[in-house]
C-alpha cells in the first residue's frame, strides 16, 4: 500500500459519483457539503454509510465525493458503489465482505424509454369506442 489516496467511480441510473478515500480522521464531504445537507434524507445517508458500517471503517477514513446527474436516490446509489470500490482498493481483504453484502454490484435498473403513440413508457391514452 504505497498509494495513500484511493479513487473509484460509481454509477446508478443517470448519476455518476467519484469517491476519493484516505486513512484519516473521519471527514465525509459530498460536493463540499455534509452527507445530510446534500442527500437531505436519513435513509439515503444510511445507504451511503453502509459500505463503511459493513467493513467497520466508519469514522476512520477521510472521504471526498463528487457526484452529478440524476436525482438524490440515484446519487446515493452511485456514491455507495464508488465507496465500496474504493474500499476494495484500499484493503483487498474487505472485498469478500463487500461482495457478500451486494455492495460491489452495479444496479442496472434505469428508466424505461418513452414509446411513440403513448404519453409515457407504459401508460396509454384512454380508449374510446366512438
Amino acid at each position: 500500500m504505497t498509494e495513500t489516496n484511493f479513487e473509484a467511480t460509481g454509477r446508478r441510473k443517470e448519476a455518476v459519483a467519484r469517491a476519493s478515500i484516505k486513512v484519516g480522521g473521519g471527514v465525509f464531504v459530498i460536493n463540499n457539503k455534509t452527507p445530510k445537507e446534500h442527500l437531505k434524507r436519513d435513509v439515503l445517508v444510511d445507504q451511503v454509510n453502509l459500505p463503511m458500517k459493513e467493513t467497520d471503517t466508519l469514522g476512520k477514513l477521510d472521504i471526498v465525493c463528487r457526484v452529478n446527474g440524476g436525482g438524490l436516490s440515484g446519487q446515493a446509489g452511485a456514491i455507495r458503489l464508488a465507496l465500496s470500490r474504493a474500499l476494495a482498493q484500499l484493503d483487498p481483504d474487505l472485498r469478500p465482505i463487500l461482495r457478500k453484502g451486494g455492495l460491489l454490484t452495479r444496479d442496472p435498473r434505469a428508466v424505461e424509454r418513452k414509446k411513440y403513440g403513448q404519453p409515457k413508457a407504459r401508460k396509454r391514452f384512454q380508449y374510446s369506442k366512438r
